[in-house]
């Protein structure tokens, strides 16, 4: 790439040199690099359903994460922040990355202490947007699930 001059907030002319070519693309940026350089897709922990988290481009998204041990929301949350800090690791990143937090719980009674667990836990720089709301989980052992969407550093 050799140029980039912005028209507009949305329009940019791309300058590309391939070889001895060069060329001025007027284009979306984000649409040209897309069509053009896709971006690989790395998955960790694949099953047949789902893996547990994928990496496109600089973004990490991990699937809704529960606790395997733990009778009371405090013991799952806590495991469960586990998990997610070791699948963050593997993918690159950490918790001062988060962009977003989607947590489930089985009683929303329950909130307050998954929030103590919570604040201990994320970066008070960096906390992501958040929502929390009640379903009736998977299975009924299962009392919290957490869903991240993260970036890498």
């Amino acid at each position: 790439m050799q140029s980039i001059n912005a028209k507009s907030p949305a329009t940019v002319d791309l300058g590309v040199r391939i070889g001895y070519m060069q060329q001025t693309i007027p284009s979306r940026l984000t649409s040209f690099l897309q069509l053009e350089f896709p971006m690989a897709i790395t998955r960790f922990d694949k099953g047949p359903r789902m893996s547990q988290a994928v990496v496109h481009g600089n973004m990490v998204y991990l699937a809704g994460q529960t606790a395997e041990n733990g009778a009371t929301v405090a013991d799952q949350t806590a495991e469960i922040l586990a998990k997610i800090d070791a699948l963050l690791a593997r993918a690159g990143t950490d918790k001062s990355h988060l962009l977003q937090a989607t947590i489930w719980l089985s009683d929303m009674a329950t909130f307050d202490e998954m929030n103590k667990v919570w604040e201990a836990w994320v970066d008070p720089d960096n906390p992501p947007a958040r929502a929390t709301g009640e379903v009736k989980l998977a299975a009924p052992r299962y009392l919290v699930e957490i869903i991240i969407v993260a970036t890498l550093p």
